[in-house]
């Protein structure tokens, strides 16, 4: 007698609608749930090499390289978690460039191809690798001249449309637009005020913020993909399904493991004309000063991007004291 198939889990049928991408550096910990591809930050990176079971590898490093300041150090630690990591997904791995640099173009441009050629030095083609640059416009046009030469970005720190067209408009390969970090500021904004029956599910900011960034890259023929990130809860997930990627971190992709309930598609370009019309949206201009004015007019993008930059930055600098010792 057959025993009846078990019913697949929320992760086995959102892989079926959107590409899972495992948002840690913690490689040993996402081999469980199967992504395709990983990205890291500099955050991310910090928690992993503050871990018992990765001193030995921020050990190798440091080995490798005697007398190297921390700051240079910190490229080799994370092309070395890269490393590990595309040895587990199958597709490509983020790494991310000094958060320092978001407001320079021609250094951040510099930073990338020298990561690129620590990938390279290890025989790992550059089709695998994305750079995570900042959403600025700096960021915007380094994306912009790096694309040109073959080298891929992942533009991070999204939380607006007119980032977003703008990475488009630079041919960038793939976006972040933020999620969790939009319901913070509003959560916190409305206070008392905010209700998850109202503003959560499909009404939460951060979901509705990444919609109309799909809405619009699809309805105009962007080819950049879209990557939903920085989630809160699975909720969040799910009301994005069918988005091009998702990347989740190793506790929510648990979550989405253990549980076996209806996934189904949210997000389908065959709605994007309709849902653009709904909000009047129309193509926006992309030159700086529209960019920078839009952005500023956005008191939440404008706040989430600035913490964000900061705070990648602290981890950073904290990540090199660790190196220093």
């Amino acid at each position: 007698m057959n025993s009846p198939s078990l019913a697949p889990s929320q992760l086995e049928q959102l892989k079926k609608l959107t590409t899972v991408v495992a948002d840690t550096g913690d490689f040993e910990r996402m081999q469980a749930f199967q992504p395709q591809d990983a990205t890291t930050n500099p955050s991310l990176i910090l928690k992993a090499a503050q871990q018992s079971n990765y001193q030995a590898l921020v050990n190798s490093v440091k080995a490798a390289h005697p007398g190297m300041s921390a700051t240079d150090l910190v490229d080799y630690i994370l092309v070395a978690f890269g490393l590990e990591i595309l040895k587990i997904v199958p597709g490509r791995v983020s790494t991310e460039v000094d958060a320092r640099l978001s407001f320079d173009s021609k250094a951040t441009v510099a930073k990338a191809k020298h990561l690129i050629a620590l990938y390279e030095s290890h025989g790992v083609d550059r089709q695998r690798i994305l750079i995570k640059l900042a959403g600025t416009w700096e960021g915007i046009v380094a994306a912009k001249e790096l694309e040109a030469q073959g080298i891929h970005c992942n533009m991070t720190l999204l939380f607006s449309l007119i980032q977003a067209a703008a990475c488009g408009a630079a041919n960038a390969k793939l976006i972040s637009p933020f999620v969790g970090r939009i319901t913070d500021w509003y959560k916190a904004k409305l206070a008392t005020s905010w209700s998850d029956a109202n503003n959560g599910g499909a009404n939460d900011p951060g979901v509705t913020s990444v919609k109309r960034i799909f809405h619009y890259y699809k309805h105009f023929g962007i080819p950049t993909e879209i990557m939903g990130a920085s989630f809160r809860n699975t909720s969040q997930i799910l009301e994005l399904a069918g988005c091009d990627l998702l990347t989740i971190s190793p506790e929510l992709l648990a979550d989405l493991s253990n549980s076996t309930a209806t996934v189904s598609k949210k997000l389908d370009a065959a709605n994007a004309q309709s849902a653009l019309s709904a909000e009047k949206i129309v193509p926006l201009k992309l030159d700086e000063s529209n960019f920078r004015l839009q952005l500023n007019n956005d008191a939440m993008a404008t706040e989430k991007l600035a913490e964000g930059i900061r705070n990648f930055c602290i981890d950073t600098e904290k990540l090199e004291v660790l190196l220093a010792k």
